[in-house]
């Protein structure tokens, strides 16, 4: 259930090109960030990045719980 949770929510993201790619971060997600040769690249890598830092925010609030 939690999967299907996080594929419903969208977080906006700030595209730039750089000199090798793009660099891509999510505001809204402190230090959430990533980078792809293609635009297409680094929308992929954010996507997964946004998953990760949500699974890890979990993981260390249920943690925070049992202390």
């Amino acid at each position: 259930m939690e999967q299907d949770l996080r594929s419903k929510i969208k977080y906006k993201v700030a595209l730039r090109k750089t000199e090798e790619g793009f660099s891509v971060s999510c505001p809204g997600l402190p230090g959430c960030w990533s980078q792809g040769r293609t635009e297409q690249e680094a929308l992929e890598n954010i996507a997964d990045a946004i998953t990760n830092y949500i699974a890890v925010s979990a993981e260390l609030a249920a943690t925070e719980d049992v202390e």
